[in-house]
């Protein structure tokens, strides 16, 4: 808002908010050619304002400039006006005051925001000096009225000035570069992308300007412009859809924004940001490090520079890296004698010897294999070598990702691998997952080169994790489809039959372990064969383990645990000893209760109430999978275990009461133990964690939960009124709707129901009511939380004991998710 002063002008005349309005609400016109006219359409009334003001109020010696976004005649329609009223230093200063404010205000009041100044020349090269974001500002300077010659010296002088400052300035801007990417994140991840702040976005692609504009480096400009131009029309299409000055790209404007711009959905939409993103990382990664080398050869006086050795000699010393790769300038390129159009090899032989060297591969190298190999793919199968390199590629761990998102900004890897293309740039709604589909594929990848030395087949378990969600492109069941894939994929990377059944299979069941680990009874002996029947061979089951454990790491923080990995861990070792023949499994009983749940179902039994244990606990530390271990170890709350007389309602009324209190259930399991002589009682172990301030007491939590089975407690009523409270503080979250399910033929004692929906306040204590309320007791149950998302598995029997036939099971699962609706 403009502050305290001369009075406002009077509303500007009807012609510039009627044309600026018709413009906005031409839908044809969307693109760069709006932007264009919209800012012409805004030139010629601002000329008009100047010519009229300065004219009545005999100004001379002074110019309009517009700078920025705006100097580049770029205006969305929600852009803020960057202007410098500069003057030559002659004018009165009330004069140019009154001049400014007649500018000014026009301007304020009609909404739009403005970024304004008052400057001489000398005045406006002395903010640059002092501040960069003024000095990039006007690299962009463009004369809007007024006199031309100002604007002219003002635009040579500062490019003399950045060009001249370059080699100080440029380290400054990438570290405010650096920041904000810290800070924003990365464009091509984000589910609600920040299109001008994040990397990759808008501000990115206007310091690759500023760079090429310093004359010390260029950004490779393959695609960038294209890129920038569709961030642009995505703003706009924002900034329409949300009548507001935003760059953040909402989930809940995402299909209105996509269809404005004439887009199928959301998904499109992103995927078109990604890409755009992705381009512009890209060129900014390759022009910095071009900047750093160019930087560095200049800090070596010319004169001492024939007394050093080595790489800072200047000399292009080169190191050979492979046959056909050598290291030059830190970076690895081709050798002097390299023939790419008669190796077709050679492209993933130097990628995967700068990735093993931890060298970034250079541009002009890809090119240059990329034009020698056009039209001439790889032998189908591949030969022995090309399929070791991409091996080797992949075994670099983290120096991995740098070189296949450069091959694969060139075209390369949709050229190797052409299933890759309907991954590529992919997005995933599931919060829990940090990536996109691809490169969490090459995440998954680089996770399980630290996993090699636990497997037999380090070159299957690379593959497959490459390949384990291949299926994502398609539609369908990504496993399944994945599996075709996978399989025809490694046959034409030349693995043998029985090889690529195996990468078929871990592709197939990559899901497998981690599911049944913590959704399912691991003494139940049908739990343990259908895990053995579907991978066949302790080889197997020895590389899923890795992938699996591989996958989770690659998701997100939220994914895997050491508690996760025990289950896991636990699982495998039933399997394998089921795999090798090895008796027990299906004599295997219920699980032995420890010396503590023996103790307190024995106080359960003498006082006919509930008794509680609570004990604040941590992981051992977590492996690094080369059998050192990781230096922290791994908080996971509190564990609580209650032991009750069998009644009806246990469940939920423990749930409620863990939900009252504020306790979030991370992982639980309910187990009956029902001795031939004494009367049967619920042992309850839960993980649970505070939301936040201290654990509750035990006897409070006991106290509560004796309330609960006697019905002096309304659970149901205290958490209803505490989620019309929690609703009012919060936003909205889009969940997708809970599903429940019956799992056949993973029980022969019990029935399966499987519960999917948002972690919710109360949500265990709900399903427990309902599961309560059609008439089935719990035998056993399995609760996890992933990120948001809570993944449960209750065994089940009617009144009889027994199994529920088919009807009734889904009777029960359609009760429960009508109950969680």
């Amino acid at each position: 808002m403009p502050g305290p002063g001369t009075e406002p002008a009077p509303a500007p005349e009807g012609g510039y908010p009627a044309a600026r309005l018709r413009l906005l609400q031409d839908e044809a016109a969307i693109g760069p050619g709006r932007r264009a006219d919209l800012a012409r359409l805004t030139d010629d009334w601002l000329a008009g304002l100047l010519a009229r003001h300065a004219t009545a109020a005999g100004l001379s010696g002074t110019a309009l400039v517009a700078i920025g976004g705006y100097g580049r005649g770029e205006l969305s329609p929600r852009s803020d006006l960057d202007l410098l009223l500069l003057h030559d230093g002659r004018a009165d200063a009330g004069a140019l005051a009154a001049l400014a404010d007649h500018l000014w205000y026009p301007v304020w009041d009609l909404g739009i925001d403005l970024d304004h100044a008052v400057r001489t020349p000398a005045q406006a090269r002395k903010a640059a000096r002092e501040d960069l974001k003024v000095q990039l500002g006007l690299l962009d300077a463009r004369h809007l009225a007024g006199d031309p010659e100002l604007t002219a010296a003002l635009r040579t002088t500062a490019y003399a000035d950045w060009r001249e400052s370059a080699p100080k300035r440029l380290p400054e801007l990438h570290d405010l570069c650096q920041e904000r990417a810290e800070r924003q994140g990365e464009l091509q991840y984000l589910l609600e992308p920040e299109l001008k702040e994040a990397r990759g976005g808008l501000r990115d692609a206007t310091a690759l300007r500023a760079v090429a504009a310093s004359w010390l480096a260029d950004a490779p400009r393959g695609g960038l412009e294209a890129a920038r131009t569709r961030l642009l029309d995505t703003r706009d299409a924002l900034h329409l859809t949300t009548g507001r000055a935003t760059d953040r790209l909402s989930l809940q404007e995402q299909d209105q924004v996509a269809g404005a711009l004439g887009m199928l959905d959301a998904d499109a939409l992103l995927r078109q940001t990604y890409e755009s993103a992705r381009t512009i990382s890209y060129a900014a990664d390759v022009t910095w490090r071009e900047v750093g080398r160019v930087l560095r050869a200049r800090s070596v006086k010319p004169m001492l520079r024939g007394l050093l050795h080595g790489r800072t000699a200047g000399k292009g010393e080169r190191s050979p890296l492979a046959e056909g790769v050598v290291e030059l300038d830190g970076e690895a390129v081709l050798a002097r004698t390299a023939r790419p159009e008669r190796d077709p090899v050679l492209v993933l032989r130097a990628a995967a010897a700068a990735a093993q060297a931890g060298l970034p591969l250079a541009t002009h190298a890809i090119r240059r294999c990329a034009t020698a190999t056009a039209g001439r793919p790889l032998p189908v199968p591949w030969p022995a070598e090309a399929r070791e390199q991409l091996v080797t590629l992949l075994g670099a761990g983290t120096h991995t990702v740098p070189v296949w998102e450069a091959l694969e900004a060139e075209g390369i890897i949709t050229r190797l691998l052409p299933d890759w293309e309907r991954v590529r740039c992919r997005p995933q709604r599931n919060p829990v997952h940090t990536w996109t589909v691809d490169r969490h594929l090459v995440e998954t990848a680089v996770r399980a080169s630290d996993l090699t030395r636990r497997v037999h087949r380090p070159d299957l378990l690379l593959i497959a994790a490459l390949l384990h969600d291949i299926g994502k492109g398609w539609p369908g069941d990504h496993s399944v489809a994945g599996e075709t894939i996978a399989h025809d994929v490694a046959g034409r990377l030349g693995f043998g039959a029985r090889d690529t059944a195996v990468i078929a299979t871990l592709v197939r069941h990559h899901l497998l372990l981690i599911d049944t680990a913590t959704r399912r009874d691991l003494d139940d002996p049908a739990t343990v064969g259908a895990v053995s029947e579907a991978l066949g061979s302790t080889g197997t089951l020895e590389l899923l383990h890795a992938l699996t454990e591989a996958d989770a790491l690659a998701t997100g923080p939220a994914a895997w645990s050491a508690w996760r990995g025990g289950l896991v861990a636990d699982l495998v070792k039933r399997v394998a000893a089921r795999l090798a023949g090895e008796p027990g499994t299906e004599e295997r009983g219920a699980a032995e209760p420890t010396a503590e749940q023996e103790r307190l179902a024995i106080e359960a039994r003498r006082t006919g109430g509930p008794v509680l244990a609570l004990h604040a606990r941590s992981e051992p530390p977590t492996g690094t999978g080369d059998g050192s271990e990781a230096p922290d170890r791994e908080p996971v709350g509190v564990e609580l275990l209650i032991a009750v007389p069998e009644q009806p309602g246990v469940l939920a009324a423990a749930a409620g009461v863990l939900a009252l209190h504020r306790l979030t259930v991370r992982a639980a399991d309910l187990l009956l133990l029902d001795p031939v002589d004494e009367g049967p009682v619920l042992l309850l172990s839960w993980r649970v964690a505070a939301e936040y301030g201290s654990l509750p007491r035990a006897d409070r939590l006991r106290a509560d939960l004796v309330r609960a089975l006697d019905g002096s407690l309304d659970i149901p009523a205290r958490l209803a009124e505490r989620e019309r409270a929690y609703a009012r503080r919060a936003r909205a979250v889009l969940a997708p709707p809970p599903r429940v399910s019956v799992a056949p033929g993973s029980s022969r004692t019990a029935t399966v129901i499987e519960v999917r929906a948002q972690d919710a306040h109360g949500l265990l204590h709900r399903i427990g009511r309902a599961l309560e309320q059609a008439g089935v007791a719990v035998r056993s149950a399995h609760i996890s939380t992933l990120g948001a998302n809570a993944v449960d598995a209750f065994y089940v029997t009617g009144t009889d004991g027994e199994p529920l036939a088919d009807g009734a099971a889904h009777e029960v699962a359609a009760a429960v998710e009508r109950a969680l609706r």
